[in-house]
């Protein structure tokens, strides 16, 4: 199992839900970061680096918990 696997099977499905729905999301108002930035990718808008880190940045939690849902879906 690879390390990433390991850190994902670690982490309880509690603590990824409580992340991606404040880091994942934040700032909140007047929208959430992460559909700021999605909407700006899908209209070709999205080419600063700071926009581009941003998505990473508020992406990484989203990404995180859809791969564990993927290895337990695997498992079973």
């Amino acid at each position: 199992m690879t390390a990433l696997r390991r850190l994902l099977a670690a982490l309880p499905y509690s603590v990824l839900i409580l992340i991606c729905l404040t880091w994942g999301l934040a700032p909140f108002f007047p929208e959430p970061h992460i559909w700021e930035k999605l909407k700006m990718l899908a209209a070709g808008e999205l080419v600063r680096p700071l926009d581009i880190f941003d998505l990473v940045l508020h992406g990484l939690p989203w990404l995180a918990l859809i791969a564990k849902l993927t290895m337990t879906r695997r498992a079973v």
